[in-house]
C-alpha cells in the first residue's frame, strides 16, 4: 500500500490516515490511488466494523494539488485526466469519484475527523463520510468555481443529500470559506468537536460493538433511500429486516441485551 495513506485496524476499527502533511495532505495521482486502494481493500475485509478517514498534520485535505493538475492539463492526457477519469469495471464513479466514492460504498459506517482546511477535493472525501466531526475553526469549501471547474468528485450528489439546494448552490457558484461552527449550522456536518479524531475513534469503538450484520444492513438501507421509489424502497427495507430476524447475530444481540453483557458477534459472511 502507498506510503499515501495509512491504514491501521484493531479490534474492528480501521484508523486510516492520508499522510502528506508537508502538502496538507493535497490530492495528486500517488493519493488518489492510495484512498482508493485502502477503501477497496477494507471493503474485503469482514471482519471490520467502522472506519475513522482523517489526515496527518495541519489540515484533513486542502484538495487538487495545483501544481499536480496544471501539470496534467498541459499533458496530452488531459482528457483522460491522466488516467482518473477512467472507470473501474462495475463502478458507477470514475477513478478521481472514487477516492470519495470508495468511503460511500463501504459497507460500514466511515466517520471523518476534519481540522484545519477541507477544501475542494477534501471536503468531497469529507463528504463521503457517513458522519462528520470538525473543529469549530475548520475552514471548508466547495472551492471548484476558484480554477473556473464544478464539483466532479461526487460532491454534487453529497452535498444536495446534506443541505438545501439554494446552499449547495450558493457555496458551488461562490466557493466560500466557511467555518467547521457555520458547517454545522448549515448541515454539512455532523458534530462540532474541539478533538475530532478522539471524538470519532470514540464513536467508531461505540458503533463496533454493535451487530455487523445491522450496520451494513442499515448504511445500504440509507444510502438507498432517496435513491429509489418508495415502493422499491419498503421493499429493500423488508428485504433486509427478514435477512437480520433470527440470524446468529441478532439472536445474540437480544440474548446480550436481556444478559447485560458485551456481545460476541460473529463475522458478516
Amino acid at each position: 500500500m502507498s506510503d499515501r495513506v495509512s491504514v491501521n485496524v484493531s479490534e474492528g476499527v480501521a484508523d486510516v490516515r492520508m499522510n502528506r502533511p508537508e502538502k496538507m495532505n493535497a490530492l495528486d495521482q500517488p493519493m488518489f490511488e492510495a484512498l482508493v486502494d485502502a477503501g477497496s481493500r477494507l471493503a474485503e475485509d469482514r471482519s471490520l466494523r467502522s472506519v475513522v478517514l482523517s489526515g496527518e498534520g495541519r489540515a484533513f485535505c486542502a484538495g487538487l494539488d495545483f501544481m499536480s493538475f496544471m501539470g496534467m492539463a498541459g499533458s496530452n492526457d488531459r482528457q483522460s485526466g491522466g488516467g482518473l477519469l477512467r472507470r473501474p469495471e462495475g463502478s458507477p464513479a470514475n477513478y478521481a469519484q472514487s477516492a470519495a466514492y470508495v468511503w460511500m460504498n463501504l459497507p460500514v459506517p466511515v466517520i471523518a475527523a476534519v481540522h484545519g482546511v477541507a477544501f475542494g477535493g477534501g471536503l468531497q472525501i469529507a463528504l463521503g463520510a457517513d458522519i462528520r466531526f470538525v473543529t469549530p475553526d475548520a475552514k471548508l469549501s466547495v472551492m471548484e468555481i476558484k480554477w473556473g471547474l464544478i464539483p466532479d468528485m461526487t460532491g454534487t450528489q453529497t452535498l444536495r443529500r446534506l443541505v438545501r439546494l439554494d446552499v449547495a448552490k450558493e457555496l458551488t457558484f461562490t466557493g466560500r470559506i466557511i467555518s467547521g461552527k457555520e458547517a454545522l449550522d448549515l448541515g454539512l456536518v455532523t458534530h462540532v468537536s474541539d478533538k475530532p479524531l478522539d471524538d470519532a475513534m470514540a464513536l467508531a469503538r461505540e458503533i463496533a460493538q454493535k451487530s455487523p450484520d445491522a450496520l451494513r444492513a442499515g448504511k445500504k438501507l440509507l444510502n438507498e433511500s432517496g435513491l429509489i421509489g418508495l415502493e422499491d424502497g419498503l421493499r429493500l427495507e423488508e428485504q433486509l429486516q427478514l435477512g437480520l430476524i433470527g440470524s446468529p447475530n441478532q439472536v445474540e444481540a437480544v440474548q446480550s441485551n436481556m444478559e447485560k453483557r458485551a456481545a460476541r458477534f460473529r463475522d458478516p459472511s
